[in-house]
């Protein structure tokens, strides 16, 4: 009988394909599992997340499962992962779950932030994980709009199509903040659940918003239209991070 695992990972998703697990390409998904196999001796150990993170997309905490035929001690199996996989992957922790636990379908919400630089000469050590704006954004307009997207709606014009049928495009915002300290904006929203490229598309408005383009009500006017419209852009992935998974 199998023992189920979960664990809490951290990875820098610059060099990565993304998550999932794809054909000569090199994904925080693959990598996991390539180093489960070598450690276990197991023909193929299959590693479930709460949900793929595209190319060039971050994570400070994302929740994935795996079953393993023979037992292991949590806490040194965790520390034989980190010090053989890539620098920029970390296994922050690791526990038996219990057998029905299940990294996607377990869970009840999440959060992502979308980080943004307000100002004209990103710092090195930013470069990689904020979206650049040169331009000023107003924050108190981008609030205004915010505060119109908490809520049930239907979010299909703030989505990328991925050409997969799914049940409803209708998801729910509990909260949607927008910090800013010093030229750092911080766009933090929690919900029950995310649509593809859904947090890159409201980035993108919000940025637009910001900038003077678009008045916050246009949040309404876009989600009433119901299919996606060139007021919505998909903000670069490199500002994304998935920050929590709620359980």
């Amino acid at each position: 009988m199998s023992t189920r695992y979960k664990i809490k990972v951290s990875y820098d998703g610059t060099n990565y394909s993304g998550w999932q697990v794809q054909p000569k390409q090199r994904t925080v998904q693959g990598e996991i599992e390539r180093l489960l196999s070598e450690m276990t001796g197991e023909k193929h150990v299959r590693v479930e997340s709460s949900g793929r993170t595209d190319t060039g997309v971050h994570a400070r905490a994302q929740v994935a499962h795996f079953d393993l035929k023979k037992p292991v001690d949590p806490k040194y199996f965790q520390r034989g992962l980190n010090a053989q996989i890539d620098r920029d992957i970390r296994i922050m922790t690791m526990e038996q779950a219990a057998p029905d636990f299940h990294a996607r379908f377990s869970a009840v919400g999440k959060e992502y932030r979308y980080f943004i630089y307000n100002g004209l000469i990103v710092p090195p050590t930013k470069r990689l994980y904020r979206l650049q704006e040169g331009r000023p954004l107003d924050v108190d307009r981008m609030r205004i709009a915010a505060d119109l997207l908490v809520g049930e709606h239907d979010f299909a014009p703030f989505a990328a199509n991925r050409k997969v049928p799914i049940k409803s495009t209708v998801r729910t915002i509990h909260s949607f903040y927008v910090r800013k300290h010093g030229a750092d904006v911080a766009l933090e929203v929690q919900g029950n659940g995310f649509l593809y490229k859904m947090v890159r598309g409201l980035a993108g408005f919000m940025v637009h918003v910001g900038m003077g383009r678009l008045e916050p009500e246009a949040a309404l006017e876009i989600l009433n239209h119901g299919t996606r419209t060139a007021k919505v852009q998909t903000a670069q992935p490199h500002g994304l991070f998935l920050w929590k998974v709620f359980y």
